[in-house]
C-alpha cells in the first residue's frame, strides 16, 4: 500500500511516541542511533511497523 506524506508522518510520529514511552524496537538498531524518530523511520522503511491506515471512500 502506498501512503500519502500525511499518513507516513502520522505513522512515524505515532511509532516514535511509542518508542519514547518504552516500547521495544521491532528491528535491530544500528549503533549510534538513539532518537526515537530515527528508529521509527528505520522501522517504517523496513516495513516493520504494524500500523494500518483505514481509508473511507
Amino acid at each position: 500500500m502506498k501512503y500519502t506524506r500525511f499518513e507516513k508522518a502520522r505513522i512515524i510520529g505515532a511509532r516514535a511516541l511509542q518508542i519514547s514511552m518504552g516500547a521495544p524496537s521491532l528491528i535491530k538498531i544500528p549503533k549510534g542511533i538513539i532518537f526515537p524518530i530515527d528508529i521509527a523511520m528505520l522501522e517504517y522503511n523496513e516495513g516493520a511497523i504494524p500500523i494500518t491506515v483505514k481509508r473511507d471512500h
